[in-house]
């Protein structure tokens, strides 16, 4: 600890030995110290994903498949947080993914089948592409991509899920095992001007967790009361 300016230490009183502070050459903090206390801090990854993202959109419009942005980057694309942290997510046809992984090969990206039987995955630029035909445990189905906005994500055109579509399908992931509000209340929060809630209640809320997280939104006053919701008799 550095002492008070003027402050002496009387002459018949040495100040007892302590551990040294760790300093690196020329009294800095010692860089493994920093590296401990900076070393959990994710990277930022937006940028390398929004250029992935960019490169197996036009990949799919080039070849004329039916897909959809989906998942954080269309949450990004509609006006959400702009943190992207893990991958780029594409909603596909079932019967179009072999066609769809044909097309990434032959344009040199890694794809290949994880044990999950609901989408196929792919490498693009180092970063995660999820393709899925499966989502919320409900079948990608041409209505949904025909439902789908077309918007500029860095200056790429491509169809990104419609807004309601897209917070329908973070509720109806929610399950006993996997229910994480915290990551999902921002973007609810972000893009609820833009939501038919009413839509959503009625393809979600019989469920009991999208159901709490409704409730948990009338409560912080990011939506309104459904008329008689939560009543007792």
């Amino acid at each position: 600890m550095t002492e008070h300016p003027g402050e002496t230490v009387p002459a018949e009183r040495s100040a007892p030995p302590g551990p040294s502070p760790a300093a690196g050459p020329g009294g800095g903090r010692d860089r493994r110290e920093s590296d401990e206390i900076h070393g959990d801090l994710p990277p930022n990854l937006t940028q390398a994903i929004l250029e992935a993202t960019k490169q197996v959109a036009t990949l799919l419009k080039a070849a004329g498949h039916p897909f959809a942005l989906a998942g954080s980057v269309a949450v990004y694309a509609h006006g959400g947080p702009d943190n992207l942290q893990h991958d780029a997510d594409f909603c596909i046809l079932p019967e179009d993914a072999e066609a769809v992984a044909a097309t990434l090969r032959k344009a040199g990206l890694e794809v290949y089948t994880p044990p999950e039987d609901w989408l196929i995955k792919a490498k693009c630029l180092g970063q995660d592409i999820d393709l899925i035909f499966e989502l919320a445990r409900q079948p990608v189905t041409r209505e949904l991509l025909g439902r789908a906005e077309q918007l500029s994500v860095e200056s790429v055109h491509m169809p990104v899920l419609a807004v309601t579509d897209l917070v329908a399908s973070l509720l109806n992931a929610f399950t006993e095992h996997h229910c994480d509000f915290g990551a999902v209340l921002p973007i609810a929060r972000a893009l609820r001007e833009k939501v038919d809630w009413a839509r959503v209640r009625r393809e979600c809320g019989s469920a009991p967790m999208p159901d709490a997280f409704l409730y948990l939104l009338e409560r912080l006053q990011v939506i309104e009361p459904e008329e008689n919701s939560h009543d007792g008799p």
